[in-house]
This record gives C-alpha cells, sequence and structure tokens, in this order.
C-alpha cells in the first residue's frame, strides 16, 4: 500500500451530544493516520459543536436533511476517499486501515462495515439480536466508504430520500458496474434506551419517501421491507437459541411494518 492517502469522515449532527464525543474519539483513535472530520451540523441548540471543535472537526453548519448534508460534506472534503458515519456510531480501532486495504489492495470501490447494535434495555437487545442476523446480506447491508470519483460519478446521496438512502447508494453503485466489498472490524450503533414509541416515531418520519424508494428499487424493497426478512430464515438457530429475544425483535419489526404501512398504499 503506498502512501496514506487522506480518509474524509463525514458526520451529519444534530443535537448530537450525547454520543458525538464518542463517535470523534473512536475516530481519532483509528490505527490509520491521515483522517479529517467534516462534521456537518444542522444548528443544533446542545453542546455538539464545542465537542466536534473539541476533537478538530471542521463544523459546517446547514440548515439540511441527512442525505444532503452528508452531500454537503462529501463535497467540501479534501480526501481521496468519503466515509459517512451517524454522530451514534463508534468505530473499532481498524475500520477505516481495513477499508483502505480493501480498497487500494484488493481493488474494491466501495465498503461494507458490518454494524453491531448496543444500548441500554429489554427493546435494544432485541435490536442487537436483529442486526446479528444481516451481518454479511448485502440486501440490507450498505457501504459508507467511497472511493471519491465513485461516490460523485454515481451522484452521492439522493436528497430525496430520508428513508434507505444508504440502500439507494449501494444498489446504484452496483448497477454501475462498480465493486462493494466488506471488512471485519465493525461499528457500534449505539441505540440508546430503545423504546416501542421511539421506534414506531422514527419509522413514521422515514417512511414519508418510501413511495419514492420502492419506485426507484421495487425489486429489493420488496424484501428489503418485509414483516420476515430472509435474513431471520437463514439465521434460524441463532434466533431459537434466544426465544426472549427473537419474540420482541418480532414485535419490534410488526410495529416499524405497521408504522409504514400507511406510506405503502
Amino acid at each position: 500500500m503506498k502512501g496514506k492517502p487522506l480518509v474524509s469522515v463525514v458526520v451529519p449532527t444534530f443535537n448530537s451530544e450525547r454520543f458525538l464525543e464518542r463517535c470523534l474519539r473512536s475516530v481519532r483513535g483509528q490505527t490509520y493516520p491521515n483522517v479529517e472530520v467534516i462534521v456537518v451540523d444542522n444548528y443544533s441548540r446542545d453542546k455538539t459543536r464545542e465537542i466536534a471543535k473539541k476533537y478538530g472537526a471542521r463544523i459546517i453548519l446547514c440548515r439540511a436533511g441527512r442525505s444532503k448534508a452528508r452531500n454537503i460534506g462529501a463535497n467540501l472534503a479534501r480526501g481521496e476517499f468519503i466515509f459517512s458515519i451517524d454522530s451514534d456510531m463508534e468505530l473499532t480501532p481498524n475500520v477505516i486501515n481495513e477499508c483502505i486495504r480493501k480498497v487500494l489492495v484488493k481493488g474494491f470501490d466501495a465498503v461494507i462495515i458490518p454494524e453491531i447494535s448496543v444500548g441500554e434495555g429489554f427493546w435494544a437487545k432485541c435490536r442487537s439480536l436483529e442486526k446479528m442476523c444481516y451481518i454479511g446480506d448485502d440486501l440490507i447491508e450498505a457501504a459508507r466508504f467511497f472511493k471519491r470519483e465513485v461516490f460523485e460519478e454515481v451522484g452521492g446521496y439522493d436528497n430525496k430520500l430520508v428513508f434507505g438512502e444508504d440502500w439507494d447508494l449501494s444498489q446504484r453503485i452496483r448497477k454501475a458496474g462498480y465493486k462493494i466489498g466488506r471488512i471485519k472490524a465493525f461499528i457500534k450503533h449505539n441505540e440508546g434506551r430503545l423504546s416501542l414509541r421511539r421506534v414506531i416515531l422514527k419509522k413514521r418520519y422515514y417512511g414519508r419517501t418510501l413511495k419514492y424508494y420502492r419506485l426507484k428499487h421495487p425489486n429489493e424493497a420488496k424484501w428489503q421491507l418485509a414483516l420476515i426478512r430472509p435474513a431471520f430464515i437463514r439465521n434460524w438457530r441463532k434466533l431459537i437459541t434466544d426465544p426472549l429475544h427473537t419474540i420482541g425483535m418480532l414485535i419490534l419489526k410488526t410495529c416499524e411494518f405497521l408504522s409504514i404501512l400507511q406510506y405503502s398504499v
């Protein structure tokens, strides 16, 4: 691997002080040395910008949804690679180094980083079990690390989407003939103390652009939006060893399914 090309980590934020410090600390703790951080902040009213400044991030203020914020950050990035993460994510130390090797040594154009879910309480454990089923599933997992020229050629994230924007981008990259690889190092996604009410409200918000996503990717959406996903069938052995959280996971998925049902008819 020749040289150490710059990686631009883009983090959209809005009142993100609860998890942002852990996120940025994990970026600073990467074994790969040449990284810049761009925080695209939607005028937070908490200490988000103070935390970003503490960790040396470039701060961009704009009123924008998540997809647009990611595109703005990518457009202003200086790196050869774009790495898009959320403020409630923590990277394990070798994530960026493995992504760089996957692209420069193995010849991939974008990279999927597996995610595990962590949090507090019963519903967070149910979500964690669900996420474990998706590891290795190209239908559900989406790329977050991109060659800059590939990201730009396919047009980045679709600003119209607040639902499935990561799936959409990965599918457009594949359809353009580029290769998406995956690494073993993982991201921890901190769900906090998950509740059914929070899940329903979040899905209702995301559901606003569900029809648009389905029009763009009807074949993929049929399985991605199913109540019982293929990943659950493949991982039935894992699920039957934890019946309590499996039942909770199915309740969680049913609540999500019903909360967006109005947008799918």
